[in-house]
């Protein structure tokens, strides 16, 4: 993709969100990214030439002050990568309201709201809207019975995903919902398969190659379909 491309990062302060911002940064692109705490962001301060937003993803009011400071902007790709693991109850019938509410709210609510807040500034025909999904958000995976709130949430994200891109009209973004594959960061652990730089390479090859492809998609890192 030719240099200068823009793009607005939703969770970047650590992480993939992090990784992503450096990736696309290296790679020439204009890069807004958001944080909750603008003092838990010096990683990302020191990426030269990021714009620093303060989100609080779950909050509307939040919300509409990122996108009262943001209104005459246009963007290639907007990556929703906010998102929680959750609760981790032996039993996942042990969860309480609380914790249900917010697991699902910002996995899964939240990120389509501001999805819709933000899709007419997505450059038609050939912008993305990405959301940081998981392998284990497709019903067809067993595996993981302990992260069964967690793979709820992503399975809800990713339905609620495809009512999204169905709502959309004509000259509508492409849309993928991304396995970031098992990723070394706080989430992943240290005993996962795969370095963050690997994942956000891979990643941005795929934003880069579904770019004017159309439709939603559920791909991997590698480009790799998964079923739903």
């Amino acid at each position: 993709m030719p240099a200068n491309k823009t793009a607005l990062i939703i969770g970047a302060s650590r992480g993939l969100g992090l990784g992503l911002v450096q990736r696309l940064t290296e790679k020439g692109w204009e890069v807004t990214a958001t944080v909750r705490d603008q003092n838990n962001a010096d990683e990302l301060k020191a990426i030269a030439g990021v714009h620093i937003q303060t989100l609080d993803m779950d909050e509307q009011s939040s919300l509409e002050v990122l996108a009262l400071n943001l209104k005459d902007r246009v963007y290639d790709l907007l990556f929703v990568n906010a998102g929680i693991m959750g609760p981790l109850h032996t039993n996942p019938t042990d969860a309480t309201a609380g914790e249900l509410g917010q697991l699902f709210l910002t996995n899964a609510v939240a990120p389509i709201r501001l999805a819709k807040r933000f899709v007419g500034q997505i450059r038609p025909e050939t912008g993305v809207i990405a959301f940081m999904s998981s392998v284990l958000g497709s019903i067809t995976m067993p595996d993981a019975p302990e992260m069964a709130l967690y793979k709820a949430s992503k399975a809800a994200l990713n339905s609620m995903t495809n009512t999204f891109v169905s709502q959309l009209g004509e000259h509508k973004p492409t849309v993928l919902s991304v396995h970031p594959g098992w990723v070394r960061t706080s989430m992943g652990g240290d005993g996962a398969d795969i370095d963050v730089k690997t994942s956000v390479s891979g990643i941005v090859e795929q934003l880069e190659r579904f770019a004017g492809y159309g439709g939603h998609h559920f791909v991997n890192y590698k480009g790799e379909t998964i079923p739903w």
